[in-house]
C-alpha cells in the first residue's frame, strides 16, 4: 500500500497529492488542513505522548465522548481529514521512519527555527537523496537566511504582525496602543502563502522531476499584504499611521453606530453620489465633492456629522436595507451569534455538521472556496494523539506489530 493514498474516498482537486506536515500551531499545519479538505493525503507528525501541545490545548475546550479528556475547539476545527502520527525525529530510528514516509510524499511542510532539521541530520540534501522530486516548504518567523540575529529568533503571530508593519497601522491613533489583527491573522496569512507556494512548487516538480526548497518567512508573508505602504515611504517619505476604521484620504469608509448596533460602510467614486442620494443630499452639490477628499475641511466635517446622524437615527437593519437598495456597500458588524443566524451563510452552507472522532457530532465552519467539479469535503474529524500510528506504520510502511510496541516503549512514536 506504500504508494496508495490513505484517503479512501477520492474527492477534491488535490486527490492523489501526498503531504507530510511536521509543524505546530497554525502557520504551517493550517496549510496542510486546507489541502486535506481538498482531497490531499496529509500526515501530521506530532511529538510522542504529548502531540501539538499548543494547538491541541489553547482556547475553549469540549469534553470528549468518554468524558475523560478535553479537546480544544481550534484543534477540532482545523485538523479535519488529517492523519495524525507521533514520531521523534531526533532519534535515529525516528529519522529512518521519517525518510520512508518522505519517500512516498509530494510535499513536506515544516515550521521550526532554521537549523533544527540539519541538527537532526535531516537537511534538504539528505531528504532529496531519498526523494528528488519532493517539494520542501520551510516556514519560520524570519526565513532561512538573512541577518543572523533575526534568523535565530523565535516568533509568534503577533510578533510577525509587529515586524511586518501590520500592527503599526492597525487600531486607533496615539495614545491608544497598536492592535493586533485578530484572531491570528498573521498565522493564517502565512498558512495561505505556505499552501499556494507549495502547490506552485509541486507544479514545477511534476513538469521537470525536480523538487525545490521554499522559504516562507512569516513576516514577509504578512508584509506582502501591506499594499502601497512601502512605496509611499520610499518614493514620498510617507509613513502611514493608524486611523482606526477610517480610510485615509477619502470618505466615507468607516464604522458607524446605528441605534441598535454597528455597521461598516464605504463609498468610492460613483458610489459616493449614490450614498448622497440615499441620505437625502444633493449628489451634484460641489461642496460634497470637497467633503469626499478633504476630510478636515468644513465641508468634510459637516458631511461626516450628517452621515453619522442619519445612521444613528436608524436601526442596523434599516441602514443596511437602505444602502442595499441604493447600491452602496454596507454591512452589520456581526458577532458569532449573528453570523450563525445570517441567511447568506445558511444559503451557501458555510456552517456544517460533521462527526469528530474525539467529541462526537459538532458544527462549525465548512469548506471554502467552493469548486464546481471537484468540491472539497469533510471525511472525518480530528483525532487523538497518535491515532493513526498503527495504520500508517503497519499498513503503509510494513512495520510489524512487535516492532511498533518496541518503538512505543522507546518513545520513538
Amino acid at each position: 500500500m506504500a504508494n496508495e493514498s490513505l484517503v479512501a474516498e477520492k474527492f477534491g482537486p488535490l486527490q492523489g497529492v501526498k503531504i507530510i506536515s511536521t509543524g505546530t500551531l497554525i502557520a504551517q499545519p493550517f496549510a496542510g488542513e486546507l489541502a486535506a479538505e481538498m482531497g490531499a493525503e496529509v500526515i501530521q507528525i506530532e511529538r510522542p505522548g504529548i502531540g501539538d501541545v499548543g494547538w491541541r490545548n489553547i482556547g475553549i475546550k469540549l469534553k470528549s465522548k468518554d468524558g475523560k479528556t478535553a479537546v480544544a475547539t481550534t484543534w477540532i476545527q482545523e485538523r479535519r481529514n488529517v492523519f495524525c502520527v507521533t514520531l521523534d525525529l531526533s532519534k535515529a530510528r525516528g529519522r529512518e521512519i521519517f525518510l520512508k514516509l518522505i519517500a512516498r510524499a509530494d510535499i513536506w511542510m515544516e515550521s521550526s527555527k532554521p537549523g533544527t532539521y540539519p541538527k537532526w541530520k535531516l537537511d534538504d540534501a539528505t531528504i532529496w537523496k531519498v526523494n528528488p522530486k519532493l517539494v520542501i516548504t520551510h516556514v519560520s518567523g524570519y526565513g532561512q537566511s538573512g541577518d543572523p540575529d533575526y534568523v535565530a529568533r523565535p516568533s509568534y503571530d503577533v510578533v510577525g504582525q509587529a515586524v511586518a508593519g501590520m500592527m503599526y497601522q492597525t487600531g486607533f491613533p496615539d495614545p491608544v496602543p497598536p492592535t493586533r489583527a485578530a484572531p491570528w491573522t498573521g498565522d493564517y496569512l502565512t498558512a495561505l502563502f505556505t499552501m499556494w507556494s507549495s502547490l506552485a512548487g509541486l507544479t514545477y516538480a511534476r513538469a521537470t522531476g525536480k523538487g525545490q526548497a521554499i522559504d516562507v518567512a512569516q513576516y514577509e508573508a504578512i508584509h506582502k499584504t501591506m499594499g502601497g505602504t512601502m512605496l509611499e515611504y520610499f518614493e514620498a517619505g510617507v509613513v502611514r499611521e493608524r486611523s482606526g476604521n477610517r480610510a485615509q484620504g477619502f470618505q466615507p469608509l468607516d464604522s458607524f453606530q446605528a441605534s441598535d448596533g454597528w455597521i461598516v460602510l464605504g463609498a468610492l467614486s460613483d458610489v459616493y453620489k449614490r450614498l448622497l442620494t440615499v441620505i437625502g443630499l444633493e449628489p451634484d452639490d460641489p461642496k460634497w465633492e470637497i467633503a469626499r477628499t478633504q476630510l478636515e475641511s468644513i465641508e468634510g466635517i459637516e458631511f461626516d456629522a450628517m452621515l453619522r446622524g442619519w445612521i444613528a437615527e436608524r436601526t442596523v437593519k434599516e441602514v443596511v436595507h437602505a444602502m442595499a437598495v441604493g447600491k452602496v456597500p454596507c454591512a452589520p458588524i456581526m458577532s458569532s451569534k449573528e453570523i450563525a443566524e445570517d441567511p447568506q451563510y445558511r444559503a451557501r452552507q458555510m456552517h456544517v455538521q460533521w462527526h469528530d472522532e474525539q467529541v462526537g457530532d459538532v458544527k462549525g465552519i465548512g469548506i471554502a472556496p467552493k469548486f464546481s467539479l471537484t468540491p472539497g469535503k469533510i471525511v472525518r474529524g480530528s483525532v487523538p494523539v497518535g491515532h493513526d500510528n498503527d495504520r500508517i506504520y503497519r499498513e503503509v510502511l510494513g512495520v510489524s506489530a512487535e516492532e511498533i510496541e518496541v518503538l512505543r516503549r522507546e518513545k520513538v512514536i
